[in-house]
Formats: C-alpha cells, sequence, structure tokens
C-alpha cells in the first residue's frame, strides 16, 4: 500500500483560506505532485483514488527555539568586486 507523508504546516489559522498540509513524501507509488502545499480535502481524495495511506508526521519539538536556517551563504553586494 501506498503511503504519503504529511506534516501540518506553521503559521496556518483555521479558516485561513490557505493550504494546511506540505507534502514531505510518497512510498510505493508512481505519483507526482506538482504543488507541494495541500488541503486536507484534496490530500484525501488523491490518497483515495490511488488506495495510500495518509501519514501525518507530527510537529517538531521546538528544541532550537529560535534559530532558523538561513538557507544558501548570500553573498554581500561588494564581495568578489573588483
Amino acid at each position: 500500500m501506498a503511503k504519503i507523508f504529511v506534516r501540518e504546516r506553521r503559521h496556518v489559522g483555521e479558516r485561513a483560506g490557505r493550504p494546511r498540509f506540505a507534502v514531505i513524501g510518497v512510498q510505493g507509488s508512481d505519483l507526482k505532485f506538482f504543488k507541494t502545499k495541500v488541503r486536507r480535502a484534496e490530500l484525501d481524495a488523491i490518497a483515495q483514488a490511488i488506495g495510500a495511506e495518509v501519514v501525518i508526521l507530527p510537529q517538531g519539538s521546538g528544541e532550537h527555539g529560535g534559530e532558523r536556517s538561513r538557507g544558501g551563504r548570500r553573498r554581500d553586494r561588494d564581495e568578489g568586486r573588483d
């Protein structure tokens, strides 16, 4: 049986009008998502159509506090210029 792994997005409240779930991965199916942020009704419809199980991952513990990844290293505007 295929599995669709999702997690609840942060900063999306009830009735916000924005998708609440982010797709993390898919196991056991040749399914490709073109939008990774989906609503619960959309997620359930996709899972039912392909016979998959939806696995909602737990939220993080928040043990890192306010630390956030900055992604890639940004270069200063003047760095590397002659």
